[in-house]
């Protein structure tokens, strides 16, 4: 039998307008540990991460009008976009949602950010959340 259970939350993801604002208040006034910066072309996306006790924090901010983020921050303003829990084993996680009539965003599993392959849930089906499953690539394990 498959262990289909919560893995662990893997981060917070956070839509912001402005990602060097956005970093004075978890910096100076959380005093969060930054990580660094990486840039997701294909997403669109430039990220901020943080360590937040045990899972990270990523701060996510457009590169484009036309990227997912700047999508929610219209609709919804800033705020949480999204939470991400590790897989053990992401292709069987894809095929199982799919069977249990959860749907995929998407094709399948892609590299994220943090080297990891990631695939993104239909909020509509999880009552809301934007919910992520990551995985990291074998050569970032």
């Amino acid at each position: 039998m498959l262990d289909r259970s919560v893995r662990q939350l893997d981060h917070i993801g956070i839509a912001v307008s402005d990602l060097e604002k956005s970093l004075v208040f978890y910096k100076e006034i959380l005093r969060l540990p930054f990580l660094g910066f990486e840039t997701v072309e294909r997403e669109k996306v430039r990220i901020a991460f943080f360590e937040l006790g045990g899972c990270k924090l990523e701060l996510l901010q457009a590169t484009s009008p036309d990227s997912p983020i700047a999508s929610f921050i219209k609709k919804r303003g800033e705020g949480i976009h999204h939470l991400a829990f590790k897989s053990k084993n992401m292709e069987e996680d894809f095929v199982f949602m799919e069977e249990k009539g959860i749907r995929v965003i998407g094709d399948g599993p892609k590299l994220g950010a943090g080297g990891q392959f990631i695939h993104f849930l239909d909020p509509k089906l999880t009552h809301g959340v934007l919910i992520e499953l990551c995985e990291p690539a074998p050569d970032h394990k």
